[in-house]
């Protein structure tokens, strides 16, 4: 067979190299990073290697595609407008401010920008953490026009996040309210554990509370807090070095269903 095609693109994070025929189908497909190349079909392996030859980064395994896990087939089953996968950081807020841009002539910043800035830098931080095989989901509607800001599964557990913008300001911190600057206290914490205990109900696991402040000034806890974790966005790296609670096939199962909109419904 001639005229193999090879089509780069990205996948969960990964680059995958498709080779596809003349007719626009794939019959083949290259993971770089797990240095194998997936066979559609037997026969077609030297054409396959031919086409893929200038991409090859060293030895390759060539077989057939993996067996599909129960993780997998449920993602595949899912219809796209129930797919939570795709979502953006900040994408409720992104929506909103689509729909109501606010007023042109402000002579301060509309809090949601400010609000959306520290969603999309702490999500990018908790992005960071795929290659240490956690998953990450975003703007996670919850019933009553609530949202979980962040939804991080991995090999140290589950963990709904709640970003908060703090730029350059000081963050007293006194269970269960929370200080930002010269503003009023607002219990936070309390909504921080809510998000988790409805994620928990939800996702039949226990899922952990995290309050992160982003470019916090000076932070300060009067004493120890009680299951809620309190960081910074140069402190997420740390979650990739937490462990030895969730098997990566228990990770994939949590993440298929927690990216289900279905799943949030009764919470």
């Amino acid at each position: 067979m001639s005229g193999l095609r090879v089509i780069p693109s990205w996948r969960s994070g990964r680059e995958r190299l498709y080779v596809c025929g003349t007719d626009g189908r794939n019959v083949a497909w290259y993971d770089r990073e797990a240095g194998r190349v997936h066979l559609f079909s037997e026969d077609l392996r030297q054409d396959v290697l031919e086409a893929l030859g200038p991409f090859l980064t060293g030895p390759v395994t060539v077989g057939p595609p993996p067996v599909p896990t129960a993780a997998e087939l449920a993602r595949l089953a899912l219809h796209p407008d129930d797919d939570l996968a795709p979502n953006r950081p900040g994408e409720a807020l992104l929506i909103a401010l689509d729909r109501d841009p606010g007023p042109a002539h402000r002579l301060r910043t509309d809090p949601r920008r400010r609000d959306l800035t520290a969603e999309q830098t702490a999500g990018e931080a908790l992005d960071g953490l795929e290659g240490g095989g956690w998953r990450t989901l975003h703007s996670v509607p919850l019933p009553g026009g609530d949202r979980i800001h962040h939804l991080v599964i991995g090999p140290g557990g589950l963990f709904a996040v709640c970003a908060l913008a703090a730029r350059r300001q000081r963050i007293l911190v006194t269970d269960p309210m929370v200080t930002l600057g010269r503003r009023a206290p607002r219990p936070l914490l309390r909504r921080v554990r809510a998000d988790a205990a409805r994620a928990s109900y939800a996702l039949t696991a226990e899922v952990r509370p995290v309050l992160l402040l982003v470019e916090p000034g000076r932070l300060e806890v009067t004493a120890p807090l009680r299951e809620v974790r309190v960081l910074t966005e140069t402190d997420v790296p740390g979650f990739a070095r937490l462990g030895g609670v969730l098997k990566p096939a228990d990770v994939e199962a949590l993440y298929a269903m927690a990216r289900d909109r279905r799943t949030w419904g009764r919470v």
